[in-house]
């Protein structure tokens, strides 16, 4: 019977620390990236009474209960925050305390300090990759992971046009004198960045012939007139359709050379090249009975433009936008795999840390090696049931109550012993 004490003290132990762990679920019913711990409770060692041969067994009540992490994947909700990521799949993000130790977070809550570094909300360093290839002009993803920092403020370099495409038609019902004169413009960038706009005229010249010659504004050229088209030296020449209305010269493979020299804004002579083909061989120049028309132009150069914004992608990838609406990819987000994720010890501020059981993490690009995919613009939410924690909670209620009065009875019952010598 006085067993029966310590045995219903380890029960009240017991539910305490459950109600504990059910109360620190509850209170982390909103905390972004947090996964939910359940109690599990054992029994300890049985005495045997009698001849030993264990026809009657007593307890001796419960020992202090395990608690386990259940890393299962929490409701992905849409947020404004343009650095806030989500982890859809297996996998934590990797990050560095101000200690320097690596701790991982489900919690893809971003921003980046005054210096561009990228941390979570509670300042701890997000780790990844920033280093381009100097051949791909891609984040290099084989190196050592590390900061992240992004660019703050500043101007992008400017890009000087080296191609450039024109798609349209030439009315092939055009009679071959000034009346068939047909332009279209293109605006190109110098290496300033300062945009120039190439006129190119058209003229029909016979029977399936066009003649074409390229200007730019007398004000761009050193020694041009101002509101004068100068004529490009070298940019001129014809174009050949066949009867199906294709361009046949020139060939498919020898795009058309622009030389521009003597800027007047001191830029360096510029070098186009002026293909009239797709990559797939067909002519975008076509001869129809259609009236001469633009369909599309392209050019691969760029202004100098200021930074806008830093958002975290798809992937996670880090973009940088630019006030010309291009964007360059400046960091890749690094993730780590842990075959043994129960293992983890939390650290606080949604972190966790490696114990002596858990497997060596496996860190790379998201959505490879078993790691799971980045989404940006969400936050992954508590996995915490608050119905299921209820639930819990009423039942570690009513067993402390049972255990409170096996102490009561066995205290009565001890009385009543004591009271029999008397």
């Amino acid at each position: 019977m006085y067993t029966s004490f310590s045995t219903a003290l380890s029960a009240l132990d017991a539910m305490s620390t459950a109600i504990d762990v059910v109360g620190n679920n509850l209170a982390n019913l909103n905390t972004p990236g947090f996964k939910d711990s359940t109690t599990y409770f054992r029994d300890l060692v049985t005495e045997s009474l009698g001849a030993g041969l264990g026809e009657t067994q007593v307890g001796f009540g419960t020992g202090t209960p395990m608690t386990i992490r259940h890393f299962t994947q929490g409701a992905i909700q849409s947020s404004t925050g343009v650095l806030d990521a989500a982890i859809a799949g297996d996998g934590f993000f990797v990050v560095d305390n101000a200690q320097g130790n690596q701790l991982y977070t489900r919690a893809g809550s971003f921003q980046v300090d005054s210096t561009g570094t990228l941390k979570t909300n509670t300042g701890e360093l997000v780790q990844g990759w920033t280093t381009l290839n100097a051949t791909t002009g891609v984040v290099d993803t084989n190196m050592a992971i590390g900061n992240i920092v992004v660019p703050v403020g500043g101007v992008k370099q400017p890009v000087a046009t080296t191609n450039m495409t024109l798609d349209l038609n030439l009315n092939s019902a055009a009679t071959a004198d000034a009346t068939s004169v047909h332009s279209e413009t293109i605006k190109v960038y110098d290496t300033l960045g300062t945009s120039h706009t190439l006129t190119v005229n058209f003229q029909k010249t016979g029977a399936n012939q066009w003649s074409y010659a390229v200007t730019i504004p007398g004000e761009d050229i050193s020694g041009g007139t101002a509101g004068t088209p100068f004529a490009i030296s070298g940019a001129s020449g014809t174009l050949t359709f066949g009867t199906n209305g294709q361009l046949t010269s020139p060939a498919n493979g020898s795009p058309i050379p622009i030389a521009i020299t003597g800027m007047a804004d001191g830029a360096s002579d510029m070098s186009l090249n002026w293909n009239p083909y797709t990559a797939a061989g067909a002519g975008r120049i076509t001869q129809f009975g259609q009236p001469s028309a633009p369909e599309a132009s392209s050019q691969d150069g760029s202004p100098a433009s200021q930074l806008t914004r830093v958002g975290l992608s798809n992937g996670g990838e880090l973009l940088a936008q630019y006030s010309d609406g291009t964007q360059v990819v400046v960091g890749q987000v690094a993730m780590a795999n842990i075959r043994n994720p129960e293992s983890l010890i939390a650290a606080g501020n949604n972190n966790y840390q490696a114990s002596a059981l858990t497997a060596t993490p496996a860190i790379g690009v998201p959505n490879t090696g078993g790691r799971g995919d980045i989404q940006g613009g969400s936050i992954e939410s508590s996995t915490v049931d608050i119905a299921q924690e209820f639930t819990n909670l009423i039942v570690l209620q009513r067993g402390y109550q049972a255990n409170s009065r096996v102490i009561t009875t066995a205290d009565t019952l001890s009385q009543e012993t004591i009271n029999l010598i008397h």
